[in-house]
This record gives C-alpha cells, structure tokens and sequence, in this order.
C-alpha cells in the first residue's frame, strides 16, 4: 500500500487548530489506526497546535505518514520560532502551564505517543517531533513460554514503598522489569509509579524508545533507577538498565553477570545500550533493587533449580534484603514441563 503524502498546515488561530486536529484524525484512519488510537492521535495534534498559537503566536504542524509493508506510523511536528522551553525535562510533568492552561505540558503527548523529541531553548523557538505506530497484528497468540515471580517490600517501619516491579506479557513475549523511586517514602513511590505506568503503558516499543519516555515521564520527580528484560522467544534476549538494578543469570555451574550503565531517568535522555544476548531455556534470570545485598552468590541458594520463579524471588527477598531500604525481586525462567 503506498502512503499517503505529509501534509504541512499553518497554525495562526483556533480554526487552524481545529483543522490540525481533524487533518491527524483523517490521516491515522488512511494508515489504519483503529478508532481509540486515532482518537489520542488526534488529542496529541490538539494539544500542539494550541501551544503553537499560545507560545508563539503561530507555527507549522506537519503530519508524516511513515513505514512500509505491515510496520506503518504517523509522525507530528510542531516548530514554531517563540520563546523557547526554559526547561524541557518539566514541561512534560502533568499540569505544569506557562499560561494559566495546559501550555506546554506535554505529559499527554508522552504518554500516547510512542516517541517524542523536543529541541528548543531559551529565545531559539521550539521543534517538538512524535510518532505513533500502528500495533501489527501477530500470528503467535499462545501463552508466553516463561515463568515469572516478583517479591517487593517497603523499608522497616515504611508505609510507602520506592520501588515496583512490572510485568507484561503478550502473544508469547515477556517484559519484565524492576524500577528504583531515588530515595525513600511518598516521592520515591510517586516516581517509580510514574515510570511503571509508562513502561507498562509502551510495553511493545523498542528498549531504547522505552527508557527515552520514562525519563521523560519522570520530568517532575525525584527520577528512577530502571532495569528491562524483554524475552522475544525463548532464545533471544534483550536487555537494558540505567542506574543500579543488579541482574544476573544462573544454569547449574554456568553463571552470568550484566553490566550496569550508570545514571538516572529524569528528564534527560538516558542513551541506554541495548544488549542482545543468545538465551537458553534453562537459565535463570533475577533482577533486584540495591535494597538487596549484592553480595550473595547462587550456592548460598541450595536446590534452586527445583524452585519456581516465585519462589526464587520470595527466598532471595527474604534471605539478602536489608531493613535500610525498599527491595524487590524479579525471577524469570523458561517454563519447565
């Protein structure tokens, strides 16, 4: 199928807004988003126009169609030549406003697109590029092939716990993950759900383009620290982590460590690597907070290979977590017939 062409408009006024709003919606439904996506689609033009005509008094809004064959997607981009974003990391925090409105808090247009870049700075103007693709339909609905436990705790005497864990399975695939609220109490658990619900809400992206929109959707807290496991089959794995989750792997006698990439997502972009690792059924893989200790080795776990994912994560919570801080587990293995 040949792709529509882009289509440029100028936004001076709310008739153009209008216009932007409904030429995205005609434009996702040509591509073939179903109703709903198209909607949020035409939501996400909504709120760019208007910040153009409310920041900068006018500006272009280009839509894109992208992709060929069964991989198809939609780009929006705003540009306008106004005052700039003093702090972009912000303007994407839910209800910040510049203008008394929505103004550019772009926390919606993170949350339904799939990506999102922002250039701009003080007196430079603004160039906001997002994309949306449409979910391809798979031809492999069975249940996924893996196993998954997860143990969490909040810190002694705590009621608010930093960390969270996700888990989203889908036509036979499996992502898997363990976040870090920075810190201790309400603010920590205000960003590690900020970046659970991101994850979990983009859970078919690219790795990268994951990690890129969490950190964005942390603008307005304290940040998280993040590792993902995503398992396509049960021989391929793809691996990520900013920050301080460690995350190891065990088969009988054979062991194996991840490196870690230092730093935190809040606002930034991240610049994560992502690891493609050839995987074997058999092996075990376990991701945990610093709220567990470190060093432990997998002989201080007698008869694990006999234990459920569950379970390994539930004794490793148990045996090596510390009272100091809040502390999760992830356990993950090929089910075992």
């Amino acid at each position: 199928m040949q792709l529509p062409l882009a289509e440029t408009l100028q936004i001076r006024d709310k008739t153009d807004c209008a216009m932007a709003q409904t030429a995205a919606r005609q434009a996702a439904e040509r591509i073939g988003f179903p109703e709903v996506p198209a909607e949020e689609i035409a939501l996400v033009a909504a709120e760019l126009a208007s910040n153009l005509m409310r920041h900068a008094g006018k500006g272009t809004f280009t839509l894109t169609p992208l992709g060929a064959g069964d991989y198809q997607g939609l780009q929006l981009e705003s540009v306008d030549e106004g005052p700039g974003i003093s702090d972009v990391g912000l303007a994407f925090a839910d209800r910040y406003s510049t203008a008394g409105s929505l103004g550019y808090g772009l926390g919606t247009v993170n949350r339904l697109m799939d990506e999102v870049d922002v250039s701009s700075a003080p007196g430079s103007g603004t160039r906001i590029v997002c994309r949306r693709w449409k979910a391809r339909t798979t031809e492999h609905l069975s249940e996924p092939d893996w196993e998954v436990g997860a143990a969490t705790r909040s810190r002694r005497h705590a009621r608010a716990n930093g960390d969270a864990v996700v888990m989203c399975k889908s036509g036979g695939k499996l992502l898997a993950g363990v976040i870090d609220g920075l810190g201790h109490g309400e603010p920590a658990m205000q960003a590690a759900m900020a970046a659970r619900q991101y994850v979990k809400s983009h859970s078919g992206q690219p790795l990268a383009s994951i990690f890129a929109g969490t950190s964005l959707a942390c603008g307005a807290t304290r940040g998280v620290v993040m590792a993902l496991a995503r398992f396509d089959s049960p021989l391929k794995l793809s691996f990520a982590t900013v920050g301080n989750i460690a995350c190891r792997a065990w088969c009988g006698s054979e062991k194996m460590q991840f490196l870690v990439q230092r730093g935190i997502l809040c606002r930034s972009d991240p610049k994560v690597v992502v690891h493609e690792i050839a995987w074997r059924p058999e092996w075990l893989l376990v991701m945990h907070s610093d709220g567990v200790r470190d060093q432990w080795h997998w002989q201080d776990l007698p008869a694990i290979q006999h234990d459920s994912a569950p379970a390994v994560a539930r004794r490793i919570l148990s045996s090596f977590a510390t009272d100091e801080d809040d502390a999760s587990v992830m356990a993950v293995r090929h089910k075992r017939g």
